[in-house]
This record gives C-alpha cells, sequence and structure tokens, in this order.
C-alpha cells in the first residue's frame, strides 16, 4: 500500500475472515482495495448471498450513518486489502470533500435499487425465471469487467439459495445459458458474456406468458 489513504486506513483480511455480523453494532465502514467480500443475510434460517463486492466497492456504510445494528454479514472470500474508515473520519471526509459525499450517495441510490431489484425477483412466480433475474441483478450491479464479459463471484447454488429454488433448477438454467454463449460457470463464479443480451432472452422467454401463452 503506498497512497496516503491506504498507508493511514489500510488494513489486510485473509479469506475467511469475518468483517461484521449482521445484528452487531457498526462503528467503521471498509473501502475494499483488492480482493472480494461476500455479504449474506439470514432468511429463514438460511444464509443467503445478496452481493459480492471487489475493489472499488464500499461496505458498512449504513450502520455509521444511522447508528443502527448491521443488516448484513460480511465476510472475506478472497485475500482482501480495505480502508477502514471510522464515523467521525467519514463525517469529515464528506464534510471536506464533496466529491466523496456525490459519490457516496451515487453508491447507496446504486444499493437501494439492487434492494428494491431482489425483492421484484422474489416475487415472480416462474423459479427458472428467478434464477435468471437474480443472476441479472449481480451483473448489472456487482459484476466485474473480465475479457468475456462481466464476471460475478457467486455460484449457482448462491443464486438458487438466494432466490429460494432447488439448486437443480438453477443448474438447469445454467446449462441452456452455457449452450448459447450466454453465460457460464468457472471456478471464479459466473462470466455474462453480455448483459444485454441476457436481458433480451429474458424478455423473449416472458413474451408468451405476457400474452397468455404458454413458455
Amino acid at each position: 500500500m503506498s497512497d496516503p489513504l491506504a498507508a493511514r486506513f489500510g488494513q489486510e483480511f485473509q479469506a475467511g475472515d469475518v468483517l461484521f455480523r449482521e445484528g452487531e453494532r457498526g462503528d467503521v465502514m471498509y473501502v475494499v482495495q483488492v480482493g472480494a467480500v461476500r455479504i449474506t443475510k439470514e432468511i429463514g434460517g438460511e444464509h443467503k448471498v445478496l452481493a459480492v463486492l471487489g475493489p472499488g466497492e464500499f461496505l458498512g456504510e449504513l450502520a455509521i450513518l444511522n447508528g443502527k445494528p448491521r443488516t448484513a454479514t460480511a465476510t472475506v472470500i478472497e485475500a482482501a486489502s480495505c480502508l477502514v474508515i471510522e464515523a467521525h473520519t467519514l463525517e469529515q471526509m464528506v464534510a471536506k470533500n464533496s466529491e466523496i459525499a456525490v459519490r457516496l450517495i451515487k453508491k447507496l441510490a446504486r444499493r437501494l435499487d439492487s434492494a428494491d431489484t431482489l425483492v421484484e425477483v422474489l416475487m415472480h412466480r416462474d423459479p427458472k425465471a428467478r434464477v435468471m433475474l437474480a443472476l441479472m441483478r449481480h451483473a448489472e450491479s456487482f459484476g466485474e469487467p473480465v475479457p468475456e464479459g462481466v464476471r460475478v463471484r457467486v455460484s449457482s447454488s448462491d443464486v438458487a439459495r438466494e432466490v429460494g429454488v432447488d439448486a437443480s433448477v438453477a443448474v438447469e438454467v445454467m446449462a441452456r445459458l452455457r449452450r448459447l454463449r450466454l453465460a457460464w460457470e468457472d471456478p471464479g463464479g459466473i462470466v455474462v458474456a453480455d448483459a444485454d443480451r441476457l436481458r433480451e432472452f429474458f424478455e423473449f422467454l416472458e413474451m408468451p406468458q405476457k400474452f397468455g401463452g404458454e413458455a
């Protein structure tokens, strides 16, 4: 870590380290510079993956902005370097630098959009559609650019748990997307070749239902 912020606020974490747990009080936020952090929430006795955050993303800000307990658990899944920012430091940064305030607002707005999208995903009656919608949400909100498209650091089983379907349903959906070269699973997660094409394919599949036919 050579830049001033990293020298002052940087900390190193190993895979498996828990940055914070759901229900805990929080007085710091984290900005990921290297590595990846999985965000999970306990729902119905299961830990569902809400997001996997990579470089440039931040987490834990809500607890220090509203003073309420953590709403999710953050676990390092790939050795990470993070800036660890305390509440009073964040307040000083925002007061002195309007650009930081604007970036924070934009990130929070994007998180709210993603949360709203998850609600819409869970309300869809078709299990296969829920899998595809969840994959699109991850790709559009948290995808990391790679030569083949964007990678989301979740597995098909993660997606299945997130939307409450059997793992076999997610495997079937991924097999179809792989045949169409729209998305495929690899050791690093799921690669989405083109998020726009994936959405177009989903909308094509939805058309018969909109007009009263069968998919």
